[in-house]
């Protein structure tokens, strides 16, 4: 194993914990698979859980409205986390069936562009997809939105062969 940078200003990482929420019980005791594998070996900064359930708790309209029609399998039955913690970033939304990040920007990322480049090489390097939707597009046109997930390589349907 690595040995830890003593001059280190972030906590170390680690894999995702079961407690979680890796099993995803339905009602009468099924339960669907969170494609744990990929869920638990994300990095993890355990430090973020209160920042994250802060975030949740605080609904930015535009994330909330986007949430509405991921959540619950809504969108093509897929499993998706809302705020979820991957290394020292929170994301927005995370699928981990499709290896996926959704990013909704807004105002907040206008001057943080380095950042977010910071962000979307370190989440690729862990071999996931970025996609980024404009805020306005999600409170505007959230239909057209939606269309442009459905037909995005990520999530399209696969043709048999």
């Amino acid at each position: 194993m690595a040995q830890r940078d003593p001059k280190a200003t972030t906590p170390p990482l680690r894999g995702t914990p079961p407690e979680e929420g890796n099993n995803n019980a339905k009602p009468g005791g099924v339960v669907k698979s969170r494609y744990t594998k990929n869920y638990q070996s994300l990095p993890f900064n355990p430090q973020l859980k209160e920042r994250a359930k802060a975030l949740r708790r605080a609904g930015n309209l535009s994330e909330v409205l986007l949430w509405n029609q991921l959540k619950k399998g809504q969108f093509k039955g897929l499993d998706f986390d809302r705020q979820k913690i991957i290394g020292n970033y929170i994301v927005d939304f995370y699928c981990a069936e499709k290896q996926a990040v959704l990013e909704v920007d807004g105002s907040s990322h206008d001057d943080k562009a380095e950042y977010d480049a910071q962000r979307d090489a370190f989440l690729m390097g862990l071999g996931l997809r970025v996609i980024h939707i404009l805020e306005v597009d999600v409170k505007q046109n959230l239909a057209g939105v939606m269309d442009f997930l459905s037909c995005h390589s990520v999530f399209a349907d696969e043709v048999p062969a």
